[in-house]
């Protein structure tokens, strides 16, 4: 058979196969849109009004869906799949309380313990200036020298003196600086700094050490008057910061020349392994200068200026690598220290107690008509006497726990925030509106005033009872709110008892 002819026979056999090829993809495709289109205009007279309803094509039936039954994991996955923010917020959160439950577990098991020489004897010296007569200066010092440490405590009179030996402890000693005299602080200084350079020995005839100094606590005093700005003599302002802000500030400069110093080099490896810089350890309330509530002038104006100082000496000490670590306090619980507890802490006139405000007088009748009503609503409400009501301070524990572990090193953040309220009211002092804190203590708005009278007006002065500013003595006398008499609140203040 020829060439050509076998050719075209191959073409024609091949023929059948592309034609079944071709016309199962044209079947395919006309079917495929010829369904689309079925589907389509059914959809449409089935929408259509002007179809009658005996020619109107039935919608298809719903496909069944067979339930098959989920495990609980597959719901649980389900759920996660759906609130994956919550879950994660959750999950944060869990973990930060997880994890700030364990670090304050073992802090709390922490073992923690002074120094000592080779011979057993203590080494490790404290230096506590604050007054005696505080419960948390007698708390801390019993508490340090039960650690191990020597404790000074700085005695600005005799009666301190006789205070300090009263605790009966021979580790606690009282340090006396008259700070009002630069040349007598100067002279106990020197008199320290030679009793720590000299070698001790823990019992007669016994091996001798040198000490080591490790901190200085400054704790400020504390008796706050609570009362409206207009009502505070001018005296009473000058004797409070000369009591509460420059005594502290002149206890510090004075033992500056002996925190920037070198005392003496290290003699062996046993006094190298305790040659440490000292540390600068400051107390300041901070629930009241936190929100800086209304008649509480005194303490807010004090402790804001305690903190700026703070500040700054952190400034000036930084470079001489000192550290100095601020510790605003919250409430805590001296039950413990309550007067039946410490009933052989004697003054020479009788049993400690928080001194007798001299100026608190009673007040003007138009200072009791403009601030009466909220100086009472104020004290009586839950977050404006300095605490939070129905709940106990925080132990004096955790407080020695977190100085104990500013001085080993344990913690060298800047700022310590320990006792009840002191990181709540320290979060609603910086992120609350002030009007809104306000309003949550019970302060509202005085409309009615007294008219003014003069200075010839007396206690009595303008808007006395039987006169009102413009309504007669009768409406006058509403307005008047029944005040106590100023004395220091005692829940106002985070050092007392709890």
């Amino acid at each position: 058979m020829p060439a050509d002819d076998q050719a075209f026979l191959d073409v024609l056999s091949a023929l059948p196969t592309d034609i079944v090829k071709y016309s199962n993809d044209v079947a395919g495709y006309v079917d495929k849109h010829v369904d689309q289109i079925a589907e389509t205009l059914r959809d449409a007279l089935t929408k259509s009004s002007w179809v009658p309803d005996q020619f109107r094509p039935q919608p298809p039936l719903p496909t069944p869906i067979l339930a098959v039954p989920v495990s609980a994991l597959e719901k649980v996955q389900d759920w996660i799949a759906k609130h994956k923010i919550l879950v994660g917020v959750v999950v944060l959160v869990s973990g930060t309380v997880a994890y700030r439950t364990y670090r304050a577990s073992a802090l709390w098991r922490k073992k923690r313990r002074a120094r000592r020489a080779r011979s057993g004897g203590r080494v490790e010296v404290v230096v506590i200036a604050g007054s005696p007569a505080l419960p948390l200066t007698r708390s801390l010092s019993l508490d340090l020298e039960r650690k191990g440490f020597i404790v000074f405590v700085v005695s600005n009179s005799h009666e301190d003196e006789m205070m300090v030996q009263n605790l009966s402890r021979p580790d606690i000693r009282p340090l006396g600086i008259d700070i009002t005299d630069p040349l007598s602080a100067g002279s106990s200084i020197d008199t320290f700094a030679r009793y720590l350079q000299s070698p001790h020995a823990a019992i007669p005839q016994g091996k001798r050490h040198h000490l080591s100094f490790k901190a200085v606590v400054l704790i400020p005093s504390l008796n706050y008057t609570t009362s409206p700005i207009a009502t505070i003599p001018p005296s009473s302002f000058a004797d409070l910061f000369n009591t509460h802000l420059l005594q502290p500030i002149l206890t510090i400069q004075a033992f500056l020349p002996l925190l920037t110093a070198r005392l003496s080099p290290p003699t062996s490896p046993e006094t190298k392994d305790r040659a440490t810089t000292p540390k600068v350890i400051v107390f300041t309330p901070s629930i009241i200068s936190s929100i800086n509530p209304p008649f509480h002038a005194p303490e807010a104006t004090v402790c804001s200026a305690l903190s700026a100082f703070t500040e700054v000496l952190t400034a000036e000490l930084r470079p001489l690598a000192i550290p100095v670590t601020h510790v605003q306090l919250g409430t805590f619980d001296f039950s413990s220290f309550t007067p039946a507890a410490n009933s052989r802490l004697l003054h020479p006139v009788g049993l400690l107690s928080a001194p007798e405000d001299a100026d608190a007088l009673p007040w003007p009748d138009s200072a009791r008509q403009a601030y009466g009503r909220n100086f009472v609503s104020q004290s009586g409400s839950a977050i404006g006497a300095g605490r939070i009501r129905g709940l106990r301070g925080t132990a004096l524990r955790e407080l020695h726990n977190a100085v104990f572990d500013v001085i080993d090193g344990s913690i060298t953040s800047g700022t310590v925030r320990v006792g009840l309220g002191a990181s709540v009211y320290g979060f609603v002092g910086r992120w609350v509106p002030r009007g809104l804190v306000a309003w949550m203590m019970g302060i509202r708005r005085v409309d009615a005033l007294a008219t003014w009278q003069g200075n010839n007006g007396g206690a009595s002065g303008y808007g006395s009872p039987g006169e009102g500013p413009s309504d007669g003595g009768e409406a006058g006398s509403e307005s008047f709110v029944d005040v106590p008499p100023l004395e220091p609140v005692v829940d106002a203040n985070v050092w007392k008892e709890g």
